[in-house]
């Protein structure tokens, strides 16, 4: 498919490393701070479940004749950013941001996979799929806030900061690289497209946002 097409996928599977590099320790570190040991056990699961999608591509880069430290680099300060800007101040904060944003960030590359070739396409589609944390944190927030408003407010607001924040990242990761911005471009047809994949993203956000009782 070409030298630029090759060039973005590397992009996008280096991308997508980093960030199950990043979503492990993220989840490792929520895990100690969890008031339950079923908390912590679950999302200790989670973590490792995230270590083993990134061997996964090291992997692939790696028969790409790429070295998966050095092609995350491009992208480490873009997610080192987002999540240092979300931060989470709670165990429930912690749980929809796991939540939310790795859902986000999973949609994001699903849509991208519709562009791939089949054995890219169901690499990609096989590293974002859900790790168990989804049921787990419907429940624990959503049986949070069962009598708490305050809490379900707060958390409304954290949502819709996260989806800001994740929409920003991901333009932010694209318009930095070329390669995966044209990779981009061209799969979703133009600019139209591009607006209408986060318009995507959007609804699919809203519709998490409502399993967790936040909308």
């Amino acid at each position: 498919m070409g030298d630029k097409y090759e060039e973005g996928v590397v992009d996008l599977l280096a991308a997508l490393a980093y960030g199950e590099l990043s979503a492990f320790d993220r989840l490792a570190e929520d895990a100690r701070a969890a008031p339950t040991l079923t908390g912590r056990a679950a999302l200790a699961k989670m973590a490792a479940a995230e270590m083993g999608h990134y061997r996964v591509l090291e992997e692939q880069l790696a028969r790409r004749g790429a070295t998966v430290e050095t092609k995350m680099q491009p992208f480490v300060q873009a997610f080192d950013d987002f999540n240092e800007s979300t931060a989470p101040h709670s165990w429930h904060e912690s749980l929809v941001k796991a939540y939310v944003g790795d859902g986000l960030a999973a949609d994001f590359y699903r849509e991208i996979a519709e562009w791939l070739d089949p054995e890219t396409k169901r690499i990609v589609l096989s590293v974002v799929d859900d790790t168990g944390h989804s049921a787990f944190a419907e429940r624990e927030v959503l049986a949070a806030c069962a009598d708490d408003r305050t809490l379900r407010d707060k958390l409304a607001l954290w949502g819709r900061r996260l989806l800001g924040e994740a929409v920003t990242q991901a333009q932010r990761v694209a318009a930095e690289r070329d390669a995966l911005s044209e990779l981009i471009i061209r799969g979703s047809g133009d600019l139209t497209g591009i607006a209408t994949l986060f318009r995507k993203l959007q609804s699919n956000h809203t519709k998490r946002m409502q399993r967790l009782g936040l909308a």
